[in-house]
């Protein structure tokens, strides 16, 4: 039995190769969702990073699709509303919208417009791979007129520099590190 919450983390990821893209290794959090006793833990821990320092959080905003499920138990958890940050064409208009670059290629993600106005946010994910995708969320919250108080992941891909490109954003909090 794993004696710390990374541990158990660690123990319940399924490595995926050649997923979505032929040389990419995927971190499949799947068998973490499916045990109940991990994920409360999980959520806990996530939400320990929105009672740090004096920020208050008014929404927690889930990058898609993973970053939903964990948004949402989050969000319940914290008594704060929830915003999906989700791929392009996907929510009904008016969405503001912003492309990023992946290890693989290049996509857009969009958020409802009209609901980030003046909010503080804390933004989750599952896996903090190179940092594109968090890094475009964080920003489209911010022009939505949201502010992100907190990044929060549950495994952070150390060796390929995601905290880099987040670097100045808002603080980053990864509950494993790889």
């Amino acid at each position: 039995m794993a004696d710390t919450l990374g541990e158990r983390i660690n123990g319940l990821l399924r490595d995926v190769p050649d997923f979505p893209e032929p040389g990419i290794g995927f971190k499949d959090i799947s068998p973490l969702l499916a045990d109940a006793r991990a994920f409360d833990e999980v959520v806990d821990g996530l939400a320990g990073v929105a009672r740090l320092g004096d920020a208050e959080i008014d929404l927690v905003a889930g990058v898609e699709a993973r970053g939903f499920l964990i948004a949402g138990a989050l969000a319940c958890r914290l008594g704060a509303g929830l915003v999906p940050v989700r791929k392009a064409g996907k929510l009904p208009p008016p969405t503001l919208t912003r492309s990023y670059d992946l290890e693989y290629g290049s996509a857009e993600i969009e958020v409802p417009s009209g609901v980030l106005d003046g909010r503080r946010v804390l933004l989750v994910d599952d896996v903090l791979a190179t940092g594109g995708t968090l890094r475009a969320a964080a920003e489209l919250v911010g022009q939505a007129g949201g502010t992100v108080t907190a990044l929060a992941v549950i495994v952070e891909l150390g060796f390929l520099g995601g905290r880099d490109a987040l670097n100045g954003l808002a603080p980053l909090h990864s509950l494993l590190t790889l």
